[in-house]
């Protein structure tokens, strides 16, 4: 895309603050940084949820390092086909892809009780269920309008605010959770990425994130948070060995997974939109089933190499978002990243040592900014009716309720309480099904409301006069 298609994109959508649009490739010396920052924003999801699988199934060290590795690698390949698409499968647009934060209860309950064999197998089994989505997509579209899609997108960002503001504390399950310093640092980090986000152009503005990031890293070295000793423990090289646990196929777990795949399409519709979003534009039908298929066939070929199933990260599209950088190109250099990283242990490592205080901050902002996006989407594509009112008032409630009082299912069958003490998959199957039963309200829209009321008038006496 040259200069002037840039400036038509921005000016025809009103996305003004769009530095480089989708078809942009910026420099290698701008794209390298631009990417890095994509790469340090989904880094810690992309390692952390392994290592929760991994521990929960009782894994030992070793093999949640081999784990760990694959789970970049993959990422990495994905990214970069969602990015430049391999026939069908792909979106051609910025989507930075990872293990998906959706399966990582199923995959739990299936390692738990059948174990990673199983898994690896359900994955791969149930993966055509969102490719056969992505492929009929124009047929069930509309099962996933704007409502439905927006509501999903806010509630990732709603469910992903406590794990920021525990990062910002120093992690869960550190001793100094909690500490001024880790609250300080994570300050530090939030102040920074607002600040030159908000008073710089340009350059600086869009890699605010990244520059916030390495001043926390920085000033973690005076206050003793920063521990590199894992760097030198390291390898230098790993090699992915596929189908290493081998595969069983337990129909049980192949049908939790397969519902699983279902809630991390409507994620992943919903990120589209949000990425598009960002250049001012709604998502098109081959962008949107592109982006479906890779996510399927892209987690089968996770669960071929022994990684967890991938999809689109939200916090990714925060990033763009945040940073107007919306450029394929920039996304694939962070795919290329990972590849190095699945490859090269020391070089994670590195990134790894990074405070979880630093991450924390910068989560705060990405995860809101996911947030702001769904709420975006909503307002965009659907009026605010009491009938969609009441479509996001019970899918947020129940999504955030069930998150913050999981208790309260306990005595739910476990394979049940899996699925329901899931605020994305309880608020997702929500607004899903009230969308689809509600009838459609012609009626008034929220700030009708209020101002007939301020009228002295109902909403009917308005329609009246």
């Amino acid at each position: 895309m040259t200069a002037s298609d840039t400036t038509t994109e921005r000016t025809e959508s009103g996305a003004d603050l769009v530095e480089y649009g989708i078809e942009d490739a910026p420099s290698l010396e701008r794209s390298i940084p631009l990417g890095l920052q994509h790469l340090l924003a989904m880094f810690l999801s992309t390692v952390a949820l392994p290592l929760v699988i991994a521990g929960a199934i009782g894994l030992g060290a070793s093999d949640t390092a081999f784990l760990v590795q694959m789970a970049l690698l993959v990422a990495g390949v994905a990214t970069i086909v969602q990015a430049y698409p391999v026939g069908p499968v792909g979106a051609r647009l910025p989507i930075v892809m990872g293990t998906s934060a959706i399966f990582v209860s199923p995959l739990i309950a299936v390692g738990n009780q059948f174990g990673l064999a199983a898994i690896f197998g359900a994955v791969i089994i149930a993966a055509p269920v969102e490719v056969l989505i992505g492929y009929f997509f124009d047929d069930i579209r509309g099962l996933f309008p704007p409502l439905v899609t927006g509501i999903v997108v806010m509630l990732v960002g709603l469910t992903l605010i406590p794990v920021a503001l525990q990062y910002s504390a120093g992690g869960p399950g550190a001793e100094t959770y909690g500490n001024f310093e880790h609250l300080a640092l994570a300050g530090l980090v939030l102040v920074v990425a607002v600040g030159v986000n908000q008073f710089f152009e340009g350059f600086l503005r869009a890699a605010s994130v990244l520059i916030a990031v390495v001043v926390g890293y920085v000033a973690a070295v005076p206050l003793g948070l920063l521990d590199l000793s894992g760097v030198a423990e390291a390898g230098w090289f790993s090699v992915p060995v596929p189908l290493q646990y081998g595969l069983t196929f337990e129909p049980s777990a192949i049908v939790l997974v397969a519902f699983a795949y279902v809630i991390t399409a409507m994620e992943t519709i919903g990120d589209i939109s949000g990425t598009t979003e960002a250049v001012g534009r709604d998502p098109t039908s081959e962008e949107t089933k592109g982006g479906l298929v890779a996510d399927g066939v892209m987690s089968a070929f996770a669960a071929v190499f022994n990684a967890f199933p991938n999809t689109s990260f939200s916090q990714n599209v925060g990033l763009i978002s945040f940073t107007g950088v919306a450029s394929r190109f920039v996304v694939a250099i962070t795919g290329v990243f990972l590849v190095v990283l699945g490859f090269v242990p020391k070089v994670a490592e590195v990134v790894a040592a990074m405070p979880n205080a630093v991450l924390g901050g910068a989560a705060i902002v990405l995860f809101g900014m996911i947030f702001a996006i769904g709420l975006r989407i909503v307002s965009r594509g659907a009026e605010l009716t009491r009938r969609n009112l009441t479509i996001i008032a019970s899918s947020i409630v129940l999504g955030v309720g069930v998150e913050i009082q999981s208790d309260a299912l306990a005595n739910l069958p476990s394979d049940v309480q899996i699925l329901a003490t899931s605020g994305i998959i309880v608020g997702g199957v929500t607004a899903l099904v009230l969308n689809a039963v509600l009838p459609d309200d012609y009626g008034t829209t929220e700030e009708g409301m209020v101002d007939t009321a301020v009228a002295g008038q109902t909403p009917d006496a308005a329609e009246e006069d």
